[in-house]
């Protein structure tokens, strides 16, 4: 994983809307001119359905060096089969990613609303994929049940940092928690997530937040419906950058 003082900000996708796209620099492709401007970006799409290797590894190679992937573990694992029996589904999706080489950053789980803390379940799901890989993780609990010192202390045994969201369904989801080797904020756009535009207020406060945040730290904005991610994430940017 990079390491900076300068907290790495990006978006869910590399979407560029066409309102912003003298803002980027040219590429030979969408991907590589999202990252004339940004250091990282999440895959949301492996959510969805798989990719190939190949595929993984041609996006490693449109973007620099210092470029980093966070991917997000497909539903499969964390919704279908809510973490249990996971092992074939582990392997692939790893052997997968792991077609991205240095540019893989991280991994991404998000869970369901629904998925209450079974501390048995969810640790036998965190020492399968430890055996499997020390790829940095993040999660993204939606219960209530995630967020408690016992939660923290389970999530720090494994080596698993939890999520700051916004909106947070609980108070002390805003602010990440667990292992603190990678502190991670995922911005879904307020009051309506996915299309709400964030103002300067929102972002200077979280600039300011930041400015206190041993790295590395990263900043994803997904209120990409209506196109808000690209301009947060560059205001965002600047603001950190003068802070």
């Amino acid at each position: 994983m990079a390491t900076t003082s300068m907290p790495l900000v990006g978006c869910a996708g590399w979407s560029i809307p066409g309102r912003y796209a003298d803002l980027f620099g040219p590429g030979d492709s969408m991907l590589a001119r999202y990252a004339t401007r940004f250091p990282v970006v999440e895959i949301n799409s492996s959510f969805y359905r798989p990719h190939k290797p190949a595929t993984y590894a041609r996006w490693a190679a449109s973007v620099p060096p210092g470029f980093r992937f966070s991917v997000k573990l497909p539903r499969t694992i964390s919704h279908d089969s809510a973490l249990v029996g996971v092992g074939a589904l582990l392997d692939r999706f790893l052997e997968e990613s792991a077609a991205l080489g240095s540019r893989l950053g991280g991994l991404l789980l998000q869970l369901p609303p629904s998925l209450v803390l079974d501390a048995r379940r969810a640790s036998s799901f965190f020492r399968a994929l430890r055996r499997r890989s020390d790829v940095p993780l993040v999660c993204e609990p939606r219960h209530a049940s995630w967020f408690t010192a016992h939660a923290d202390a389970m999530l720090l045994r494994y080596g698993v940092a939890r999520a700051g969201v916004d909106p947070a369904r609980v108070a002390a989801a805003a602010q990440p928690g667990g292992a603190s080797a990678w502190h991670y904020w995922r911005w879904h756009g307020a009051p309506r997530m996915y299309y709400s535009e964030y103002d300067d207020t929102a972002l200077m406060r979280l600039a300011t937040q930041l400015r206190e945040t041993p790295a590395p730290a990263w900043v994803i904005f997904d209120n990409t419906a209506h196109g808000f991610a690209v301009p947060n994430a560059l205001r965002l940017q600047a603001l950190a950058a003068h802070a």
